[in-house]
């Protein structure tokens, strides 16, 4: 990337220090440890090295505002800094609101004078001093500016981290919508929309960029994909593109065009979402030099979900925070101010609360993502840069996985759901986003391929991809249509379900995958599927066919875990009795057990434990059999049959970012740590030898495998494999 002149060096603070960079250090307390909160997180029974190497890893964070990636995107964003991976962060507005540095509602507030500039430098000193503690564990840990030509006649802000340079942030500074909800044309959003024809930035004082821009539609788009260029990202980390609609009425508008539906998120957050999808479509179409994950994390919506961290990350979430909010007063060398006082220390008590007490991906993983072939060997999907790949064993349980065989696909999201027909044959199921275009609306729709025969190496071969449409015809209300989850079912009929606009469930069903029915909806639960306050079914909801040929839905809402099972085998799911289980804090994972047994597991909200409960099919009823030691994380719990009867595998993230796996039956044995820093949720099997097997998709894009030494509930897993190697 061309630099527009020599590096320009200031000092932020009165007193700053090159703090020991700790970028290199990986482990379960390097987060604990810089924190200011010293919780630290629970110990494992047993554990094994991470297989990654940090060089070999680089992320990238797009963000609206300075604080989201705070709020919204941690604790991945720290434990991505602290891995010693490269890290550059894009804030794309200047947040600059009200121009008034001081809490909401207080009486300071109206004595501050407005300077929006001066608060938007607030914001970003805030955002340095955090992101400096996070990298370093010195919160004046000196960063060095510059201005920067990301594209011909505009410049950004780029900051360096002087004692960890492999870390740094850019500011477009780009003005702020200045409102959540109420439309405005001159805002990302009127640009996205095409209200405006151009959007001013706003120059923070103090910056290195000397002069203000106006940015076009296509030169965001363009200031973004040369980003993506420049960084050559593994990860890409945005914010929500699909928000959900409130109940709440649409507020007034001159301009049509601006006219909609209110969010439970801010629109800046979503129309800078809209704007990295289109520039990651524009880079893969360049021909990137290797395919991208690509995670997208809730924003505000986190305000009406139950909270999924435990305490103590919600304490050191809010502790980082804190220093971005400059609770406490250091000094500062420059008059704008040294952090943000609207956020001050509000995080873990105030009304930000449930945001910083919260972690969400709107995509909510598949525990469908590793499943048999016909002969046995175990094969794994997953979405890079837009497309589906399969990794399949070399034999069946040989152990080891052989290089990534492209699928296709084009524009799919985060991951696949697999289902393995009564013949062994698989069938893939997917979403993806058509970005607006001259003859295309904006829209999200699902997709489906289905194998057609064997490749070399006993990789499967699929057919193109179809279009399954959405349950919603509207592309407005399609974005809002939620991630796939299919069963086959005794003769052959896969059943398609998805989370549909107004919070029910839509389902779709065609004989061996094909001539699909229209799309209907379930019916209900008492109080499910009309959105009120807030979400009924939250994403993250798994189906299984049990041993009587009953199908199974569970899902996610905002008091408990929602079931719905077919009467007859095969039969489409109706609403079963009330499960009367705990509120979940995330999706939701189903298994079919013998003797028509299901279970689930899922964590409980507010603790993040991870919960197991069964239902037996004579009775009816659901309890909770077993919960797992406290690990902390957030996300799925992948959850498959292992062994004879009832015995099971189940993984989760932990509060590193690492991956536990642990055996159970009615209850779970003592979790094994297997550290491996990981996008979206891992993945579990059985081998043809019996043996549980472990996949997960590593931030360095390749799959990582692991299994056990032998078959049994008591047998350690073996060190990971990445796919691919000898």
């Amino acid at each position: 990337m061309p630099r527009s002149g020599p590096l320009v060096s200031r000092r932020r603070l009165l007193q700053a220090t090159g703090g020991a960079v700790l970028a290199g250090t990986v482990g379960t307390g390097v987060w604990a440890w810089l924190s200011p909160d010293g919780t630290r997180p629970a110990p494992p029974a047993r554990s094994q090295e991470s297989a990654e190497d940090p060089a070999e890893q680089v992320f990238l964070h797009v963000i609206a505002h300075p604080d989201d990636g705070l709020f919204f995107m941690n604790p991945g964003l720290a434990q991505a800094i602290r891995s010693g991976a490269r890290t550059v962060t894009v804030c794309l507005t200047g947040g600059e609101s009200d121009g008034r540095n001081a809490p909401r509602r207080s009486t300071l507030h109206d004595r501050v004078v407005p300077d929006r500039s001066a608060f938007a430098r607030a914001r970003v000193n805030g955002l340095l001093a955090a992101h400096a503690q996070m990298a370093t564990g010195d919160e004046e840990s000196v960063w060095d500016a510059e201005a920067r030509t990301l594209l011909s006649g505009l410049q950004v802000e780029v900051q360096t981290l002087r004692a960890a340079p492999q870390h740094q942030l850019v500011f477009v500074e780009l003005v702020e919508a200045r409102a959540v909800y109420l439309p405005r044309a001159t805002s990302l959003r009127g640009l996205w929309l095409g209200v405006i024809d151009a959007l001013p930035t706003l120059r923070p004082e103090g910056s290195p960029v000397q002069r203000q821009f106006r940015y076009t539609r296509d030169q965001v788009t363009d200031t973004l994909a040369e980003v993506l260029d420049w960084v050559r990202p593994t990860v890409v980390r945005t914010l929500d593109p699909n928000a959900v609609h409130s109940d709440k009425p649409q507020l007034p508008t001159l301009d049509p065009r601006l006219a909609g539906l209110r969010y439970f998120d801010h629109q800046d957050h979503t129309a800078s979402a809209h704007f990295t999808q289109a520039a990651l479509a524009r880079y893969w179409g360049r021909g990137a030099p290797a395919p991208t994950i690509v995670e997208n994390y809730l924003g505000y919506e986190l305000g009406v979900l139950p909270n999924d961290l435990d305490l103590s990350t919600a304490r050191r979430k809010a502790g980082t925070l804190n220093i971005y909010g400059w609770v406490d007063r250091r000094p500062c060398a420059d008059p704008a101010g040294c952090g943000d006082r609207k956020v001050g220390g509000t995080a873990l008590n105030g009304s930000p609360r449930n945001w910083t007490r919260s972690t969400r991906l709107r995509a909510p993983g598949s525990n469908a993502w590793v499943r048999p072939a016909r002969d046995g060997r175990l094969t794994a999907f997953a979405v890079l840069g837009g497309a589906a790949y399969c990794w399949a064993e070399t034999a069946p349980g040989s152990g080891r996985f052989g290089a990534p065989a492209l699928v296709g696909g084009e524009s799919l999201e985060s991951q696949i759901h697999v289902v393995r027909h009564p013949d062994g044959t698989l069938q893939l199921f997917a979403s993806r986003t058509v970005l607006p275009g001259p003859d295309t609306e904006h829209h999200r729709e699902l997709v489906t391929a289905r194998q057609t025969g064997t490749g070399r190496g006993g990789v499967p071969a699929f057919g193109d991809w179809a279009s399954l449409g959405s349950p919603e015809p509207d592309p407005v209300r399609s974005l809002e249509v939620g991630y796939p989850a299919a069963v086959a079912a005794p003769d052959g009929t896969v059943h398609v379900f998805v989370r549909t606009w107004d919070g029910g469930i839509g389902h779709r069903g065609g004989p061996d995958g094909a001539q699909w029915s229209p799309w209907d909806r379930l019916e209900g639960p008492a109080g499910v599927g009309t959105l009120t306050a807030s979400p009924q079914v939250v994403d993250g909801i798994d189906a299984c066919v049990d041993t009587g040929g009953l199908i199974h839905l569970v899902a996610p809402s905002v008091r408990t875990v929602q079931h719905w099972v077919s009467k007859e085998p095969g039969g489409t799911p109706r609403p079963g009795a009330a499960t009367g289980l705990p509120e979940p804090g995330g999706p939701v994972s189903v298994v079919p057990l013998a003797g028509g047994m299901v279970r689930i597991a899922y964590r409980q909200s507010m603790t993040a434990r991870v919960l197991i409960a069964e239902r037996r099919r004579a009775l009816g009823t659901w309890r909770v059999s077993g919960q797992c030691e406290r690990a902390g994380g957030y996300g799925r719990v992948a959850l498959a049959p292992a062994g004879r009867g009832d015995r099971m595998v189940l993984a989760a993230r932990d509060d590193a970012g690492d991956v536990r796996v642990a055996m159970a039956q009615a209850a779970p044995k003592p979790w094994q740590r297997c550290a491996l820093a990981h996008s979206a949720a891992a993945g579990v099997a059985q081998d043809t030898a019996g043996r549980a097997v472990l996949v997960a998709l590593g931030n360095d894009g390749r799959l990582y495998t692991a299994r056990q030494q032998k078959a049994g509930q008591t047998a350690p897993f073996l060190a990971w494999r990445a796919a691919g190697t000898a």
